[in-house]
């Protein structure tokens, strides 16, 4: 067994590692830039070295600082985690030149599956169905264009060199065709520094199946079942599960074996994942639509998923540990007859995102930052930040994964719910009361997602930015008995056996028999709100913390900060857009699409802005013409910059900003 490792990584899977290396009696070493100099996954590791800069490029994607680094402090072999350098074939290859050990694929296993058009050619080879699309070396635009004719839209546009959603347009009209082939290109050009691409047949009512697969170096690959990915927004993945909903043995037993296939096709180490596409359009009545004659092999990701944890709640196997044994040169723990699915496993992906706004990342300082499981329900909580932290705009927005364990579905998909709807976090925004509302919905609950499912219904699973009623009464009833003197108390967050009353924890609030409703204004910094009550509802009141700025309020997922507004109503109730576009964070400026004195349509977009990893396109907030026009391709913008401003016909000039909107591409 190892005795020491570094962990080329950060964040969340930089502490998983860490956890089980513990386990196991290895020495860890962490590496950090700037921006991580006091991270969680630091604190934790025995040592620490720092290797850069805060953005990734002058720290976790420089190869040669983290080997340096494993040197230095003696390391024996190197964990890349996900992301960053994990499936770079040259950067494990250095490793190996260098004398350390890769806890990983073969180099030569990263090339033959990194490279989609190549991965597919390969898998026909070996008898593993592909998705129907062309493949082809001729990258002209007529070229494509003509084989995308061929194969009938809607199709899909993917990054040869792609993954994580990047580098991916869906095309349902052939007019559509050339200006979403351009902005692939440049987008995955950006992203891999690779604009080749290849089309693929867009599947109607496609789910995302996938097969964790694992190798060893005695020859031996086992499958640990699948797992259903299918709720995504723009291509990422927000809630997996395991096992798939609605999969019959006969199908489980075609496509894990075919996983194994393709495994053994590149004779693969070390954890792996196989995703196939389902086409589930041709549901029989209250069916899952799933056949092994209509799943087919998309990629292979060579490297550990984030969403690793359900396959570990169902099979009760640590793959990290498994990582670890074989990149030791150890056997597989496990004989394939000794596997076995117990229970069911729910995944979701909490980013540091505002749902209400376009899903822009949201950044800064974790002020106030709570994760919980619920009383009685089986799960975990992996994050690497805590509250404290400062958030960058250098790293991906996932700040935790919420999992939970259950025997059935509808067991694991509650206790799930609850956990989402308990986040707190303020002043950073969260998509916990969006996670809450999909899981609420009653298709999913039945079990009937596929791919768009989040596209069809995102109105419906948008949390409201006004704090609703049960809220306002309960900061209103703090504020009176402040007022009174009567003080609540010390209220702290506890998750765990709340009292059955309201009244229980509201010390000496009274209202002396008033007959008449008492008015208190509040304000969320935005908004200010009248409330009139004579006494609020204590089967709805939320939690609430008296913090030094205010009260901070937990409701279904939502945190709201409100204090007692004095002085005449705010300046900033009822607010619209004056049409000034300023930037909603820091990022650099890719592309502008209008010029000063263009007209312009509400919706369309004006520039778009590359921050977290993400593009975003600004948009125009209503008709009118591009008065002033601030904004550069390729330069870097700080929040709150004035990029654009746009006048209605006959509008004058106006002072006041608003943040754009995002049209989410």
């Amino acid at each position: 067994m190892l005795t020491s490792l570094l962990i080329a990584n950060r964040g969340e899977i930089a502490c998983r590692v860490i956890r089980t290396a513990r386990k196991l009696g290895i020495r860890t070493v962490a590496v950090y830039s700037d921006a991580d100099a006091k991270a969680l996954h630091v604190q934790q590791a025995d040592e620490a070295v720092h290797i850069g800069p805060s953005p990734a490029r002058e720290s976790y994607l420089c190869g040669d600082k983290i080997i340096e680094a494993a040197k230095a402090t003696g390391a024996e072999a190197i964990h890349p985690g996900y992301g960053f350098l994990s499936e770079n074939a040259d950067f494990a290859q250095a490793v190996i030149d260098a004398g350390l050990i890769w806890v990983g694929p073969r180099a030569d296993s990263i090339r033959a599956m990194g490279l989609k058009d190549a991965a597919k050619a390969r898998m026909i080879a070996a008898g593993v169905p592909v998705t129907p699309g062309y493949l082809g070396e001729d990258q002209s635009a007529a070229t494509l264009k003509a084989e995308a004719d061929k194969i009938g839209y809607p199709i899909l546009i993917k990054a040869v060199a792609g993954g994580g959603g990047k580098g991916m347009r869906r095309v349902d009209d052939p007019a559509q065709f050339d200006d979403a082939l351009d902005s692939c290109k440049r987008e995955a050009a950006s992203s891999f520094g690779d604009d080749r691409v290849l089309l693929e047949k867009y599947i109607l009512s496609p789910r995302h199946i996938e097969v964790q697969i694992f190798g060893d170096t005695h020859g031996n690959v086992v499958h640990l079942f699948e797992r259903d990915c299918s709720l995504q927004r723009r291509h990422q993945k927000v809630i997996e599960e395991a096992p798939a909903p609605g999969m019959d043995e006969a199908t489980r037993a075609s496509i894990c074996e075919a996983a194994v296939k393709a495994a053994k096709a590149v004779d693969y180490v070390g954890a792996g994942t196989i995703e196939f596409i389902a086409d589930t359009s041709d549901k029989e009545a209250g069916g899952s639509g799933l056949r092994a004659d209509r799943i087919w092999f998309m990629e292979m990701n060579t490297r550990l998923q984030v969403e690793h944890p359900v396959t570990e709640e169902i099979t009760g196997q640590d793959l990290v540990e498994w990582q670890l044994r074989v990149a030791s040169g150890e056997a597989l723990p496990k004989r394939q007859d000794e596997l076995s699915i117990n229970g069911w496993a729910i995944e979701a992906r909490l980013y540091a995102e505002d749902p209400a706004n376009g899903f822009l990342p949201s950044v800064g300082r974790l002020d106030h930052f709570a994760l919980s499981i619920p009383h009685r329900v089986e799960g975990r909580i992996e994050t690497g930040v805590m509250e404290g932290d400062e958030l960058s705009t250098s790293y991906d927005p996932m700040i935790a994964k919420l999992v939970v364990h259950a025997v059935s579905r509808d067991q694991a998909i509650a206790g799930l719910r609850t956990t989402c709807e308990r986040v707190r976090c303020w002043p950073v925004k969260t998509n916990a009361a969006f996670l809450a509302l999909v899981l609420w919905d009653g298709g999913f609950e039945e079990g009937k997602v596929d791919t768009g499912l989040l596209a069809r219904q995102l109105d419906e699973f948008l949390p409201s930015e006004t704090p609703p009623e049960e809220v306002l009464q309960a900061v209103a009833m703090m504020v009176v008995d402040d007022t009174m003197g009567g003080r609540a108390g010390d209220i702290r967050e506890t998750y765990i056996n709340r009292p059955a009353s309201a009244w229980s924890w509201v010390r000496g609030f009274r209202l002396n028999s008033a007959t008449r409703p008492t008015i208190v204004r509040l304000n969320d910094g935005q908004d200010d709100y009248e409330v009139a009550f004579t006494e609020p509802s204590i089967s709805t009141l939320p939690w609430v913390e008296r913090v030094a700025n205010g009260y901070l309020v937990d409701r279904d997922g939502s945190t709201f900060m409100l204090r007692e507004a004095r002085g005449e109503p705010s300046a900033f109730a009822g607010t619209t857009s004056s049409g000034t576009i300023l930037s909603p964070m820091p990022g650099k400026v890719t592309a502008v699409d209008v010029a000063p004195g263009d007209t312009v349509t509400k919706g369309q977009r004006l520039l778009t802005l590359e921050a977290m990893k993400m593009e975003h396109g600004l948009v125009a907030p209503f008709d009118g013409i591009v008065a002033e026009l601030n904004a550069v391709a390729g330069a870097q913008v700080q929040v709150d910059a004035l990029l654009v401003r746009i006048e209605a016909e006959g509008q004058k000039d106006s002072h006041e900003g608003t943040k754009a909107r995002s049209e989410g591409k």
